[in-house]
């Protein structure tokens, strides 16, 4: 479970101190939802809130990694061919000068 320790570490800062990250997601969500209209279905909503979580965390995993790609898929519990296709999928610049 080193990983999810790690993860939490970088989710930490992102956050008030008093607050768990499922709280801080939800209260995200809240507003996401009143902004949507009603009388006009999304459709892909599931798949635009995971690539908005996603981006960000792969760019924090990334940078605390000093863009090792490898010891980042570690820290996500990804295969790391998994971890390229997503940043390729997602277009995050990724390389060693990440810091």
């Amino acid at each position: 479970m080193k990983s999810s320790t790690n993860l939490m570490q970088i989710f930490a800062s992102l956050q008030p101190a008093n607050e768990g990250l499922a709280h801080v997601v939800e209260r995200h969500l809240r507003d996401y939802f009143e902004a949507l209209d009603e009388d006009r279905p999304v459709g892909d909503l599931y798949d635009r809130v995971i690539q908005e979580i996603e981006r960000p965390l792969l760019t924090l995993a990334l940078r605390r990694c000093r863009g090792n790609q490898l010891r980042a898929a570690e820290l996500l519990g990804l295969n790391r061919n998994t971890l390229r296709k997503k940043i390729r999928e997602l277009g995050i610049q990724a390389g060693r000068r990440q810091a």
